[in-house]
């Protein structure tokens, strides 16, 4: 008999990434299935390996891509075939997410689970909107109350006499469409018209969208504001406190559209960072970083490992692809031998202390300039090194290299390709207004960027230029763009600081 597979409820959270917990992602790292819902950042299936099965099962008002039923059955008959299954759900799996529900049918066909605990909306949505939902001497209690009931049941379960005059605090999730309703059985059971009101819209996202008011005009607001769902209302005193502790949709880049230009595999860190700091990331991949054709050059530079006394590595795409060759030949680290290992910074260094090694050099200036002003003084005259990286690499590394005594293979360890389609689509937001902020990591992604224009100048509106580099920048300059930003440190965190900085002075 075939051994069960198990099922793990996992709460995804409110919805900014970020914020799942540690044991959600491990699930995520191991899942052979993922049952995953509308609501949610699919970034967090990145997490999942390349060959896990992904199934999307989200409902939206009027429309179910599964019917609840087909759901549990789905997690049923993949946990019997023995695999591990995660049901990925928004919030907490028990706050309203019909968990319990799916538990419950699990239980009965005898298939294991557990339940990974997840922060609820209820809770981190009025955070990120500057609202605790209990504060000292304002609020001693609070309630979350579903704002939109099974339709199958007669009448109402919700207390609404008790909770009108015995809770300080009123948390409705699904409400915005029963606004109406909530607001009349609040005041029809004592609340005050002046009590306050926040309508939170896509909370803890950088296109989150507030609405304040009290129970008075809060319908009203909300409909001028073409507030819909997915939203939280917020129902009492603690509202008045968000002029004082609003935090998130305050920050320098909240709500500006930024145009992430990085390959589809490095975009995410740049649109994490650029999301915890407010702003709406924009992916649209100028180039694709794909395997090579051929790997007899850089497997035959591996053979022979020990006629190096340097390796360079100038990107963590290069760590990578160097070291998926290395375990395809059945060797590991161990080969490297008393080799020094260069990078050129801390986010390749960092790639570096994954697989086990720490950087023997990296430059002051994480540049290619910078590493050839630093190995001046390391005596590696006469010194062979291999150079691992992209196969459209210019040569300026190479021949400053060479130009200071050493003997320098490079060696393609990957393929950097232009995604035409998705350029093609960068030119018409940035040409339409639709962009405020264009970032570019490499040099590559400029020129593969404006190859989409042709000829002409590109019309790039209003959107300004941030380049993480001095050689990006002297490409973006020689393309015709006028770079508005310069990283003063030349990574990612780097980039996203120097674009905060730039609407820190404007504003």
């Amino acid at each position: 008999m075939k051994r069960s597979g198990k099922v793990y409820l996992v709460g995804a959270g409110p919805g900014a990434p970020g914020l799942i917990t540690v044991t959600g992602i491990e699930c995520l790292k191991r899942a052979a299935v993922i049952v995953y819902d509308h609501l949610l950042d699919t970034a967090l299936l990145e997490a999942a390996p390349l060959d896990t099965e992904k199934i999307y099962v989200g409902k939206v008002a009027g429309k179910h891509a599964k019917l609840q039923a087909e759901i549990n059955r789905l997690l049923v008959d993949k946990a019997k075939e023995g695999k591990m299954v995660v049901r990925l759900k928004g919030g907490d799996p028990f706050v309203f997410g019909r968990g319990g529900e799916e538990a419950q049918v699990l239980a009965e066909n005898g298939i294991p689970f557990e339940v990974i605990p997840g922060i609820t909306s209820a809770v981190a949505v009025p955070a990120y909107a500057g609202v605790p939902v209990s504060h000292r001497g304002v609020a001693s209690s609070f309630a979350v109350i579903t704002g939109h009931e099974d339709p199958s049941k007669e009448s109402s379960s919700i207390n609404w006499k008790k909770l009108a005059g015995g809770v300080d605090t009123l948390v409705f999730l699904m409400g915005v469409k029963n606004l109406p309703l909530i607001v009349e059985k609040l005041v029809e059971y004592g609340k005050d018209k002046n009590t306050p009101v926040a309508v939170i819209k896509n909370g803890t996202r950088p296109n989150q969208e507030m609405v304040t008011g009290n129970l008075g005009n809060i319908m009203e607001k909300a409909s001028q504001n073409g507030i819909t769902a997915p939203a939280v209302i917020l129902v009492g005193e603690v509202v008045s406190l968000r002029d004082k502790l609003r935090w998130f949709d305050n920050q320098p880049l909240f709500g500006k559209r930024v145009l992430v230009t990085r390959s589809r595999r490095q975009a995410s860190k740049l649109s994490r960072l650029l999301a915890e700091c407010g702003a709406v990331p924009v992916e649209l991949s100028a180039i694709d970083i794909q395997p090579l054709a051929d790997y007899k050059e850089l497997d035959e530079s591996i053979a022979r490992l020990a006629d190096y006394q340097w390796i360079i590595f100038t990107s963590t795409n290069g760590v990578e692809a160097f070291w998926q060759r290395i375990a395809n030949l059945k060797k590991d680290s161990r080969s490297l031998g008393n080799i020094a290992i260069g990078a050129i910074g801390p986010a390749t260094a960092q790639a570096l202390v994954e697989r086990g090694i720490i950087a023997d050099y990296i430059p002051q200036v994480y540049t290619g300039e910078g590493i050839i002003k630093g190995l001046k003084s390391r005596n590696i005259n006469g010194k062979r090194i291999l150079l691992p990286r992209a196969d459209i690499a210019d040569n300026e590394l190479v021949d400053g290299l060479r130009g200071i005594g050493a003997e320098v293979d490079e060696v393609a360890a990957y393929r950097t390709v232009t995604t035409t389609e998705e350029t093609g689509k960068a030119v018409k937001m940035v040409t339409s207004g639709e962009i405020d902020v264009i970032t570019f990591a490499s040099s590559s992604t400029v020129t593969n960027f404006m190859m989409a224009f042709g000829k002409q100048k590109p019309d790039i509106k209003k959107a300004i230029v941030a380049c993480i580099g001095p050689k990006t920048k002297e490409t973006a300059v020689s393309a015709g763009l006028n770079v508005d930003i310069l990283a003063t440190e030349q990574t990612i965190p780097g980039l996203v600081e120097a674009i905060e900085e730039y609407f820190r002075r404007e504003s």
